[in-house]
Parts: structure tokens; sequence; C-alpha cells
């Protein structure tokens, strides 16, 4: 791939551009913010959005984070170790949960959460830091539903290919922290939500389930909820980056949503019958799920309908990846592919009816691996059309 290189360097200046250290620094300095008392990061961008929170008010303040299993990964390695003498001491409390699955964990995050926002004292400020996947990494359940009943209704969700705001109002219905339930109960004076969106239209009500919402909040509490971080901010990046690599930008916009073939056929069409330059599009598109599906998520899937449907073109080239590193039950954020590819290579087609996009192309070279970014804006796709 002649592009390689850009395509990466395209994307990770939008992924940087909303990195959690980088966004709550930013508002907390900027936005005439209180020195908070209490802290609580929720999300798979919890960690370096806590440190940064750690740095603005003092690493003695009282703090809970709640992340995926694997995420507790500072954005500066010098923390890293005082993260852990923090957590050593007390001051921190730490819980690693299921995602996109919730688990054992997820239910004891709920607990804590409960009983963290319950010992704020009456005069306190609490800063609720929240990212996507909050939802899967911490839940109270009613004493009807058991977890394997939430491990089941989540995994038919997924594989059903709706929409996060349709899974996320279902999970509302039987969860007794979502939907503004988990604050509605808050015995501090005054409240601040920070909140990197990875939903379409960025609503608070959406992200994390509605964990962040204040509406049920008792009137005399001071608030104030912040989107610090978005796609639609990330894609901005994207499009300065382009440009400082001389490229032209055809086209800007968070357009992916839908059912992931349609979400390629259109794609595709703008991007064939369009000039020659770089085409930036966000959002998250669905996939429904045969039985017994392969590896790889909603990113890879994508790249791969695409490849098929540019086969035998030189001109076009496509980076698709999540922005928080991980697409679907896989260790990859998504993949690269062009008009070589699925010509080249054997089991392409299988690929895409066994869901199995993450198998073809690890064994073609071209999975894109990142780790965790510390981030979460739903995903980013950057195509480059050349002469």
């Amino acid at each position: 791939m002649e592009h390689r290189s850009a395509l990466e360097l395209i994307w990770r200046a939008g992924v940087e551009r909303v990195g959690g250290h980088t966004a709550v620094l930013n508002a907390l300095e900027k936005g005439n913010i209180a020195k908070p008392d209490a802290i609580i990061a929720i999300g798979k961008a919890a960690t370096p959005m806590l440190e940064a929170a750690l740095t603005f008010a003092g690493y003695d303040t009282k703090s809970l984070l709640i992340t995926k299993h694997g995420h507790v990964i500072c954005h500066h390695k010098i923390n890293q170790e005082r993260i852990k003498e923090y957590q050593g001491d007390g001051t921190l409390r730490i819980i690693e949960a299921g995602h996109p699955l919730p688990d054992e964990n997820s239910i004891a995050a709920g607990l804590e959460l409960t009983r963290f926002i319950q010992s704020v004292d009456p005069t306190r400020h609490l800063l609720l830091l929240v990212s996507g996947g909050a939802s899967s990494l911490a839940e109270l359940l009613p004493d009807d539903v058991s977890l394997e009943k939430l491990q089941q209704f989540t995994d038919e969700m997924l594989a059903e290919g709706l929409k996060i705001e349709e899974i996320n109002q279902r999970r509302k219905e039987i969860s007794r922290i979502k939907d503004g339930k988990l604050l509605a109960g808050f015995p501090g004076n005054k409240l601040t939500v920070l909140a990197i969106s990875d939903v379409e239209g960025d609503n608070i009500e959406v992200i994390g389930s509605g964990i962040g919402m204040s509406d049920k909040l008792p009137q005399h509490v001071e608030r104030k909820t912040e989107i610090i971080a978005s796609n639609n901010i990330a894609r901005q990046a994207c499009a300065s980056k382009a440009r400082m690599l001389g490229f032209q930008v055809c086209n800007n916009s968070e357009t992916a949503y839908g059912d992931v073939k349609e979400v390629a056929c259109d794609i595709f069409r703008q991007i064939e019958n369009g000039d020659d330059g770089i085409y930036i599009f966000g959002g998250e598109p669905t996939v429904i799920l045969p039985g017994n599906p392969g590896r790889g998520g909603r990113n890879q899937h994508l790249a791969l309908l695409l490849a098929k449907l540019i086969a035998g073109s030189s001109k076009i080239e496509l980076l698709v990846a999540g922005t928080d590193g991980s697409d679907g039950p896989s260790n990859a954020a998504g993949g690269f592919v062009d008009g070589n590819l699925f010509n080249s290579h054997e089991g392409g087609q299988s690929a895409l009816d066994h869901a199995n996009a993450g198998e073809f192309l690890e064994r073609c070279g071209n999975m894109f691996v990142t780790g965790p970014t510390g981030t979460n804006v739903m995903d980013l796709l950057i195509a480059i059309k050349s002469a």
C-alpha cells in the first residue's frame, strides 16, 4: 500500500486530539472549574482522564477508577508507578471489568460506584469523568436479574446489530444506576461531569447509558455537564493533518451509521464519484452476526466489505479503525485495505459470510493494532483516492 503511513498519521492525529488526558486537562484548566474533593473516572478512556484530573486536583484526592481489563495505562509513563503507589495507600480504588460483555467485576464496580457516591460529604465537589464502555463496565441489577441473564441479554443485542442508542435504552430499563439513577441520591453540593462522547449526537443521556445524567439530582446541587471530546473534533484534527501532508480534503462527515453493508456502499459511491484526495468518515455502523461468528469487529468487517467494492482499482486505499484501539472480540483496532487485497488472497467472501474479517486481514498482514488509545469517540475511516 503506497499511502499506508499517511493513512495512519491522519487517523492518529484525530485520536490524539481527543485523548482522554488532553481533553480533561484542557477542560479543567480553561473551564473555570473548581478543584474537586473526589473523582470518579469510568470508561475505556478512564485512566488518562483520571490522570489528568489528578494532575489538576492533586494525587491526594479520593478517587475511583473503573475501566476495561488491560486499560490501566497512563498517558505519561512517569505516572504509571505513581498510580500504583496511589492505589496502595488506599486513596485510589481501581476496578477492571468486562467489555463488551459485563462480568463479575462489572457488578462489583456498580456496588462500589454507589458506595462512593453516597460517601461524598454534603459540602463536597465531585468530578465525574465518563467515556464509552461505561455501560458494560459497571452495573447494579435488580434482584430478579442475574449476571448470566445480563450477559445473555447483552450478547443477543450485539448479535442483532442494534444501534448503541437502542442497546443503551434497554440497559437503562433494567439497571439501578443508569439513566441518572446513580446520581439521584448524591449528597454533595457540587457536581461536574466531563464526558467523551461515543454516540451519535453527543447526548449525555446515551453516553454510558446515562450514567452521568444529572436530571435527577437534588435541586440544591450546583451542576455542570460538558462534552469534552467527540467524533467531530477528531475528524477536524484528521482533516488538518491531511492538509498539512499536502492532500485535498474531499469529504469530512459523520455519516457511518446504519447497517454496515449500506454504509460500505454509500462510502464507496462517494469516493468513486469524487475527486482525488482525502475522505474522512465517522460513526459506528452495525453488523448482524451469523451463528458462530468468526473473529473481528465492525471496523474489520467494513474494511473487508470496502476491499471487495474497490477490488481491481489502484486508486483507493483505506484505513478503518475504532478510536479506542479495540474492534469487537479481537486485539485489533481495524484494518487497512486497497484494491489489490480482495482478489489477491483467498477466502475474502467466506470471511464476510462468517463475520471472520479479522482472521482474513491478519493472514494478509493488513490488521491495524494500536492497543488502548486513551479515548473512545466511535470509529474513523480515512480513505485516499489518487490519480
